[in-house]
């Protein structure tokens, strides 16, 4: 596979995200990579394809370059391949919000639900008292999800909160578990429930990509592709590629 695609992200303080924007687009052009990445107040979310030398030398100066200063020591990292380019080009974008949920009170720094290391997920999510949420759109939910996903029936993920408080109750839902496609969405839809009295929130770690990296087929209880925002469209078992389309901004 010639282009490696790295897809990262991580809820963290960034209170200069203005001026990080055109040193980092700097550092990512030099290197020939592509993509978006999208910068705010509260972190950073991105996927950006290249070489597989330039991903390593972009993710070694997020986590350990001077640009960061640390503060990227956590960073959620799920990496795949792709036979052709899968960006037309390359975006650096100042956001709001690095996912955008629309509430001030969610802020996944200071708390977010247990994560669920995918080994451990098809136990937790087998359980009768879990209640097993797809946080994703309609259409990304459409391609594929787990066997038993509750499908909010959202057009998109700020309509959360709006699914949450018809549909969910804290004294009703006692064990919740929520999964997205890279796991930001999810981490978000956690901290905003524990916000909202809910005592025991669960979110798949690396979300449904690290999922289909690291489980077998055989021992999987996903159905169907994971909707990805590039020209591959959707990915498979093993992250697979399963078809070719278009740029997307979300």
């Amino acid at each position: 596979m010639p282009y490696k695609v790295a897809a990262f992200y991580q809820f963290a303080a960034l209170p200069d995200f203005r001026d990080l924007r055109e040193p980092l687009r700097a550092i990512c052009a030099d290197l020939g990579l592509k993509g978006s990445v999208l910068l705010a107040r509260e972190g950073i979310n991105g996927t950006l394809a290249g070489s597989a030398e330039a991903i390593g030398e972009l993710v070694n100066a997020l986590r350990e370059g001077g640009l960061f200063g640390g503060r990227l020591d956590n960073l959620e990292l799920k990496f795949s391949s792709a036979t052709a380019m899968p960006f037309g080009r390359l975006k650096v974008r100042l956001k709001k919000e690095i996912v955008t949920l629309g509430d001030a009170k969610t802020d996944p720094t200071r708390q977010v639900g247990v994560y669920v290391d995918p080994a451990d997920w098809n136990d937790l999510i087998a359980a009768p008292d879990t209640l097993l949420i797809d946080t994703r759109n309609a259409f990304e939910v459409a391609m594929g999800s787990f066997e038993g996903a509750v499908d909010p029936g959202i057009k998109s993920f700020g309509q959360f909160k709006e699914f949450a408080t018809r549909h969910l109750d804290p004294v009703k839902h006692r064990r919740i578990a929520m999964f997205c496609t890279g796991g930001i969405r999810c981490e978000k839809a956690s901290s905003y429930l524990l916000s909202r009295g809910f005592s025991e929130v669960y979110h798949l770690k690396g979300g449904i990509l690290k999922y289909l990296e690291g489980v077998p087929e055989a021992q999987s209880r996903w159905r169907g592709e994971c909707f990805v925002f590039d020209e591959r469209i959707a990915l498979g078992h093993g992250l697979r590629e399963r078809g070719m389309g278009h740029d997307s901004d979300d």
